[in-house]
């Protein structure tokens, strides 16, 4: 099990970086601008009355996305304010991630971001990284008016514990006793998913002023799809490694092992969730075909490929060993068996679910 230190995706702006294949994340991005916008309006009560604005962007990553979100909410209080009239808000932008982010990037996109903005906002545009984990407390409380996260909340805190202790792989070689173990291993990630978004929920409601908004995208699929059945976006990067295994490349005892702490939920799942936890009225969630949006001609299988591997790459190589070749051969597996197509699990999410929330007064 990988700690929540190599839970990073891969830094620089070299060829199998997150800043050079990230366009999948930068699509989801693009699809929730709407969605911020209009969290944005519903604030308005608050940058009419307020002299300052929090706004909190979790699991910000690096490259030309770690900045998207907030820009956007930026230019939507500054094109709504100007539409009344009012002097915009001071405005306070905190990113968050792990502690083995690239925040060398992160703070030189931030600098450029602060300069650009701050003169719509008489100068008063103030950004800071806040380093952590957001299963724990980050900000003060009653503090944020606009909470946003993109592509992060479906990583979990830890994998199941229970598969862990009684030793049942996340993916058996076996057919068969896969098969055969598919509920247990998919009902073990869905209870920890719902504790780890329930904590989610209670940290951020302790953080948010009252009617205060957030929102989240994460992989996902609708609950009446009844094409979709798996929970577990895993299962294809299990699927190479496991063809890895068979080939000697790595140890199968370490498959054995491994476990990629991720899940992806329906939006009935996320629902409930919401629901019981108590502290947020749902505004609306939405899912949606991400990939439909982009360039049918630049989804190849070697884009495919560097996209898994920038997301991938250290929690693999930290279980596995560090050595290049296993991830040339990861890279290579993935390539060969997006490009062979059927039959293969899929290694990246095409379904995205939106969720617009309100924090209870």
């Amino acid at each position: 099990m990988a700690s929540e230190q190599s839970l990073h995706m891969n830094q620089g702006e070299g060829e199998t970086s997150y800043a050079r294949n990230s366009s999948i994340q930068n699509a989801v991005q693009k699809w929730m601008k709407p969605v911020v916008e209009e969290a944005v309006t519903d604030l308005k009560k608050f940058t009419n009355t307020s002299c300052s604005m929090l706004i909190a962007d979790l699991g910000c990553s690096s490259g030309p996305n770690a900045v998207a979100l907030a820009s956007m909410a930026v230019d939507a209080i500054f094109r709504y304010r100007g539409l009344d009239g009012k002097v915009p808000p001071e405005l306070w932008v905190l990113l968050n991630d792990l502690p083995d982010n690239d925040f060398g990037d992160v703070a030189k996109r931030l600098v450029a971001f602060q300069k650009d903005a701050a003169p719509n906002f008489g100068g008063h545009v103030l950004t800071a990284i806040v380093p952590g984990s957001f299963y724990k407390r980050l900000f003060i409380s009653s503090s944020l008016h606009l909470v946003l996260a993109s592509n992060s909340v479906q990583w979990l805190s830890e994998a199941p514990e229970d598969l862990r202790k009684n030793g049942i792989p996340m993916y058996d070689c076996d057919e068969g006793l896969r098969q055969a173990r598919r509920s247990l291993v998919l009902q073990a990630y869905a209870r920890q998913f719902r504790k780890d978004f329930t904590l989610f929920l209670n940290l951020r409601a302790q953080e948010l002023v009252p009617g205060g908004q957030m929102v989240i995208s994460l992989p996902g699929h609708c609950s009446n799809d009844s094409a979709c059945q798996s929970n577990l976006r895993c299962d294809g990067t299990a699927f190479m490694l496991n063809d890895m295994a068979s080939r000697g490349v790595i140890d199968r005892e370490k498959l054995d092992s491994f476990y990629l702490p991720m899940y992806d939920p329906s939006d009935q799942e996320l629902r409930e969730i919401i629901q019981d936890e108590g502290s947020f009225m749902i505004n609306k969630i939405l899912v949606h075909d991400v990939i439909s949006d982009m360039d049918k001609i630049s989804i190849t299988p070697k884009m495919v490929a560097l996209t898994v591997r920038a997301a991938f790459e250290p929690i693999i190589a930290q279980h596995f060993g560090s050595q290049g070749q296993v991830m040339e051969e990861f890279e290579r597996t993935v390539e060969w068996h997006v490009g062979a197509g059927a039959g293969r699990p899929q290694v990246f999410a095409s379904a995205f679910l939106c969720v617009s929330l309100k924090k209870k007064v």
